[in-house]
């Protein structure tokens, strides 16, 4: 069943309840209305009946003529004995004679129903000195009420169809203006999906409610993104292809150069050698950059704990500072500065970091771990080439490098700072570059402390 539907037999559901409890209430506030007034009327009758003196005496009460005077068309007026005898009657009402006589002897009121008839019902007890002597007793046939109810019922009719016609109406036309950018946005996705070609929604319509255009604005937003997505999918897959071109047209080259006339020469033999060992060894850093880069995409990426950050660049320094016979000097502002985040990924960013340090500089490296404000700050700094100021936006893309010749013959592969970035954008922390070219380059990190 479609939203519209449901917002309709939803509404028209309730709308239907609502009105059905409110014309109850409406039909019998209006009986008990006209009763209560019905009943002061009588109320009023028997007051005027008791001041006759007759009455008041006790030596008329079957005069004929007693209650002739305060006899109504549609009532009946008589006095019962003890006995049960009726000693004075007036009325002509069929249904009203064939009430059976029944004395009482207390005042009552009530409603009873005849024929169809409602029936209003006074009984007073007739005292003379303490004794009660008889009972007056008043009937009245309540042809108004009934006639009221009738058009009331009538009315309630006309209007209660009225009024669910109109919210039938009422609510499919709003439910389609409701429902029109979600109609709008299924047909664009499937038309994306039928085409294949990215589209935004055309809200045009500057009525729409802040929900709604919130709605299409996400919408709109996610459509920019997977266009940025995948617009980054085919520049990475054709700078890695490019990437990958390179070392296997190497490595065919030589292939064929042995194969023609390199058997037999050794120096042509170990040039070979060399060269496909070295793009094989490039091949190879490249496929685990990119695997890593993949692996980042995964949400659960990470596994942090708690660790002592000035340990952990003290252990990395010393290992690339075995490796490559490079200085490189750690400074903390206390002993142990201790984060909540991944050791091993925030090991393997200090890596690519003083790795492109080692890489364009000859000088020593210094790295700086300061704890400010609940900020654990990261600093690798060195003093080689510099990065020009025109490079450094595009420093983290993949496969970008400053100078294509100059990074090939350093071996790397253009994905360090990518990796380096998302590891750093995974963590919710911020990285910055500062540089200038012959006087070397400034990579600042900032982390929340967490926990």
């Amino acid at each position: 069943m479609t939203l519209r539907k449901r917002f309709t037999l939803f509404t028209i559901f309730w709308l239907i309840f609502i009105l059905i409890l409110f014309n109850i209430f409406v039909y019998f506030y209006v009986i008990k209305i006209t009763t209560d007034s019905e009943e002061r009327v009588l109320t009023n009758k028997v007051n005027l009946i008791l001041e006759n003196p007759k009455i008041q005496n006790s030596t008329g009460l079957s005069d004929p003529d007693l209650l002739k005077e305060y006899y109504n068309v549609n009532e009946l007026i008589r006095i019962v004995l003890p006995d049960g005898k009726v000693a004075n009657i007036t009325g002509s009402d069929p249904t009203l004679l064939e009430l059976p006589a029944e004395f009482k002897t207390q005042h009552s009121t009530g409603m009873i129903s005849r024929g169809g008839e409602r029936i209003l019902q006074m009984q007073v007890p007739l005292y003379d000195g303490q004794d009660i002597v008889a009972m007056l007793e008043i009937n009245r046939v309540l042809n108004e009420l009934d006639s009221y109810l009738q058009i009331l019922v009538a009315a309630l009719t006309v209007t209660t169809v009225g009024a669910i016609l109109f919210a039938i109406f009422g609510t499919y036309w709003f439910t389609s203006r409701l429902t029109s950018p979600i109609q709008q946005m299924v047909s664009t996705i499937r038309e994306i999906d039928r085409s294949g070609k990215l589209r935004k929604i055309e809200n045009t319509n500057p009525e729409e409610s802040a929900e709604l255009q919130q709605l299409v604005r996400a919408f709109n937003q996610m459509i920019d993104r997977l266009d940025r997505t995948f617009e980054a999918q085919k520049q990475f897959v054709a700078d890695a292809s490019h990437e990958l071109k390179t070392p296997l047209t190497v490595i065919s080259s030589y292939t064929t150069m042995l194969k023609r006339w390199g058997r037999n020469d050794e120096n042509v033999r170990n040039e070979a050698i060399e060269a496909i060992d070295k793009e094989t060894a490039r091949l190879q850093s490249l496929i685990k950059s990119m695997l890593t880069l993949a692996e980042a995409e995964q949400e659960d990426w990470l596994n942090q704990e708690q660790f002592d950050v000035v340990q952990l660049a003290n252990e990395t320094a010393s290992m690339l500072q075995t490796t490559f016979q490079r200085p490189i000097r750690v400074k903390s502002s206390a002993k142990a500065v201790r984060m909540y985040a991944d050791k091993n990924k925030i090991r393997q960013l200090l890596v690519i970091l003083l790795d492109n340090a080692i890489k364009y500089s000859k000088d020593p490296i210094d790295v700086s771990v300061t704890l400010m404000k609940n900020i654990v700050q990261i600093e690798v700094k060195d003093k080689g080439i510099g990065i020009p100021e025109e490079d450094i936006p595009n420093l983290f893309e993949r496969f970008f490098r400053v100078d294509g010749a100059r990074a090939r013959s350093t071996g790397g592969v253009g994905l360090g700072l990518s990796i380096a970035k998302r590891i750093v954008d995974l963590h919710e922390a911020k990285i910055d570059v500062f540089s200038l070219p012959d006087l070397g380059t400034t990579i600042t990190l900032q982390f929340k402390q967490k926990r």
